[in-house]
């Protein structure tokens, strides 16, 4: 089941990311076009096979799920730009792109990176299922390099939560407000992440749902505000919500 959803997400983003490539080309909406870009890959490095292959290319230091932390904070940072400016989130907007998001994206950056420095990270393994399992260290600096991971994709996504709230009850078109509600979704599912800690190991298959979710979500939703500005016009969404 889990391998089926991934490679469905993984077909998803690419094809819709394909999709894009000729308005990027022109100049229009670039930034949505490197969302999907980048949740594909994204979703590459999560697939276990496609990860080592990678990995054992870069060393077998699993350097490979570093850089998937870094796609997936470029990726949520690139969506909390499109949002908030597509919703006129000005707040959201600072949240993400002033002094303070920016900050918290430097601090968290510079969190992963050290804590991936102290590991012993020799030998691939997606998710560093076996680097964490190596011994009592390894474990809990895995676990703390985990949690500031997750920390900026929540940190941004409750950033643009309030706008898509507001959207889902303002007077819309319907396509737009339901779009809204899957980012709503999307976003309220990478806020969870921040409890995967206190989920069960036999719970473990509930992690990569609420994962997939929100990236599914974000991905329908955004396809939804872009067909919405086909059928509507490019004034669908106005400057304030």
């Amino acid at each position: 089941m889990i391998e089926i959803l991934q490679w469905s997400t993984l077909a998803l983003c690419a094809v819709t990311a394909a999709a894009r490539i000729p308005s990027a080309l022109r100049g229009q909406n670039r930034a949505v076009f490197y969302i999907f870009a980048l949740l594909t890959v994204a979703i590459l490095l999560s697939i276990e096979a496609p990860y080592v292959a990678i990995d054992q290319a870069l060393g077998g230091i699993n350097v490979a799920n570093l850089i998937l932390r870094y796609i997936i904070f470029a990726a949520i940072f690139f969506v909390g730009i499109r949002v908030t400016k597509g919703f006129g989130a000005a707040e959201g907007h600072r949240f993400i792109t002033g002094r303070i998001g920016i900050s918290v994206l430097a601090l968290i950056s510079a969190a992963v990176l050290v804590l991936f420095l102290m590991m012993d990270t020799a030998g691939s393994s997606a998710g560093m299922a076996a680097v964490s399992g190596k011994d009592a260290r390894n474990g809990v600096l895995a676990e703390l390099y985990g949690a500031a991971g997750r920390a900026y994709p929540a940190y941004a996504s409750l950033a643009l939560l309030p706008a898509m709230v507001r959207a889902v009850r303002s007077s819309l078109p319907g396509m737009v407000r339901f779009a809204a509600f899957l980012l709503a979704a999307g976003a309220m599912a990478i806020a969870l992440t921040l409890l995967f800690p206190l989920v069960p190991p036999q719970w473990g298959t509930a992690e990569f749902i609420i994962n997939y979710t929100a990236v599914l979500c974000f991905v329908v939703g955004l396809g939804l505000i872009w067909a919405a500005r086909i059928r509507y016009g490019r004034t669908v969404v106005p400057a304030r919500t």
